[in-house]
């Protein structure tokens, strides 16, 4: 019967990743299934690939969109802008988190993806 696109903007846009975190933890524990899952199934295009960057904490998402430049897409200006935007703290985090996530480190990343100044800025 389609999806209330509106409210789903209305509902995510409106709250900060530990309120959006708490929805996903409620959805699990309501429905047995991913929140996230049941998006993709109901939305497409650009409006669903930033509903699916709103769900994850901020560190959790830099991983996503690093990896997604990185190995998918090898837009390497997306990496670059997210590495050069945040803190040594934040890096440092991210860098354990990408790790945990994806069983690789993210230098290790950067240096088989990368090459000239992008590798030298980033490492």
């Amino acid at each position: 019967f389609g999806c209330d696109t509106t409210a789903v903007i209305n509902i995510l846009a409106h709250r900060d990743a530990t309120q959006r975190a708490y929805i996903q933890q409620e959805y699990r524990t309501t429905y047995s299934e991913e929140l996230s899952k049941r998006l993709v199934s109901e939305l497409s295009g650009k409006l669903e690939t930033a509903v699916l960057l709103w769900l994850p904490d901020p560190a959790a998402r830099d991983a996503e969109i690093i990896r997604k430049a990185l190995v998918v897409d090898r837009n390497l200006e997306a990496a670059t802008e997210v590495i050069c935007s945040r803190t040594p703290s934040q890096l440092q985090y991210l860098k354990q988190l990408y790790h945990s996530k994806f069983g690789v480190y993210v230098e290790h990343e950067i240096e088989l993806n990368t090459s000239g100044d992008h590798k030298k800025a980033a490492l």
